[in-house]
């Protein structure tokens, strides 16, 4: 058993949104043949009920409050500094002081880095592995692209501050990860120095808790057609994805289905996202349990534009059994077959096509959820995937002997 630091941006717990999803897999995983000492932040004063189950499995804990309108103009010191604003986002004295007082205390073996940002806490003397799940600065480079200047500005010097960083820690780690080939493969062509110490290390999804239940009760009204997208509401890709359906699909579908109702399924919905809400779309907000809102949907979308990596809300969705209409770049991250698991779409009237087809074929949509379940079952177990991490933390700690203490 080695002691391990693992650095991770947002608290691992409770797994209710994407990249919270991976960290508590990725945490459970090491946990079990390894004692960890966590260190994290906490964005969400909502998540501060769930801090006593955290510590409850995981007492080795520190846990840095992060405070987002103050981040962000923290963040702005990185215009001075010339680096990278997300490492000023998430900049926290105390959270420095916990990782050195952790190595003076215990015999630290190693360092696993969840999300390029917490690599600055990483101490230099001891083997760092990093999961990058994204190749974050690509995804502000395509932030810029869709936004008017100054952001377009501000963002393209993120992209390009962000990848000399990740570029850096790539360098510095013993190996690094990303969510999919494709992530794999970018950062490989950009940072051709670390290309051998780079590797997928892809997502999972819990199959046994996503599973339909004849016995779970709709959320809908008797007679309507739910769409439903989920996903974190404040987030702005998800922003973009919900107000493009509204604005260039929803009308032309509810032409031919007036019983159609699209639900926008998850948290902290934003402004843009509230002001969606009308007679044809409900903005739920925090639900209970996303369940029973994927089992009766009579289709999940996945309208998302600006997406990097595998997305969780679509393999829940599959998990679920339920047909998934999703843009060409989600569908291509998991790999499912076309018209058989997924239904990708390369424009907004191909998504409509796409819905049109489906909602007049329900036998097909039934037996599309049954091979997307499958496929799910087959290709994405989480320890299937994280084992693949085990090997380079074999290579990075010392041989069992080695870590009894003197």
């Amino acid at each position: 058993m080695a002691t391990l630091l693992y650095l991770v941006h947002r608290l691992p717990y409770p797994p209710n949104k994407g990249d919270k999803v991976r960290s508590y897999h990725l945490l459970r995983h090491l946990q079990r043949s390894h004692r960890v000492l966590l260190g994290t932040f906490i964005d969400d004063p909502q998540d501060e009920a769930h801090l006593p189950a955290l510590r409850a499995f995981c007492p080795d804990l520190y846990v840095a409050r992060l405070h987002p309108g103050r981040a962000r103009l923290r963040s702005l010191t990185g215009l001075l500094r010339g680096e990278a604003l997300t490492l000023a986002y998430y900049r926290d004295a105390g959270l420095a002081q916990w990782v050195r007082e952790m190595q003076a205390v215990h015999r630290v073996d190693a360092t696993v880095v969840f999300s390029s940002a917490m690599a600055q806490y990483a101490p230099a003397d001891l083997p760092m592995l990093v999961d990058f799940v994204d190749l974050d600065s690509a995804k502000w480079t395509q932030y810029a692209a869709a936004r008017p200047w100054p952001l377009s500005w501000l963002y393209r010097r993120e992209g390009e501050r962000l990848l000399a960083f990740e570029r850096s820690v790539a360098r510095r780690a013993r190996h690094s990860f990303f969510v999919t080939p494709q992530e794999t493969d970018l950062f490989r062509a950009r940072a051709q120095e670390s290309a051998t110490r780079v590797e997928p290390l892809g997502n999972g999804v819990d199959a046994g808790f996503f599973v339909p239940d004849a016995a779970r009760p709709s959320p809908y009204a008797e007679g309507e057609l739910p769409l439903v997208f989920t996903g974190a509401m404040d987030y702005w890709p998800n922003i973009d994805a919900a107000t493009w359906f509204c604005a260039e699909m929803l009308p032309t579908l509810r032409q031919r289905w007036p019983q159609l109702r699209f639900y926008i399924v998850g948290r902290n919905p934003a402004p843009a996202v509230q002001a969606l809400a009308s007679e044809a779309v409900v903005v739920t907000g925090t639900v209970d349990d996303v369940r029973p809102y994927l089992q009766h949907a009579a289709l999940v979308v996945a309208p998302l534009r600006v997406a990097r990596g595998i997305q969780n809300k679509i393999l829940e969705a599959m998990a679920m059994a339920k047909a998934v209409v999703a843009t060409a770049e989600c569908a291509q991250a998991i790999g499912a077959r076309a018209g058989v698991e997924m239904f990708p779409a390369s424009d907004a009237a191909d998504f409509v096509a796409q819905v049109h087809g489906l909602l007049a074929d329900p036998a097909r949509v039934a037996t599309v959820g049954v091979a997307a379940r499958a496929k799910v079952l087959d290709s994405f177990s989480w320890d299937a995937h994280l084992s693949g991490i085990d090997r380079h933390l074999h290579l990075a700690t010392p041989a069992a002997p080695a870590l009894a203490p003197t």
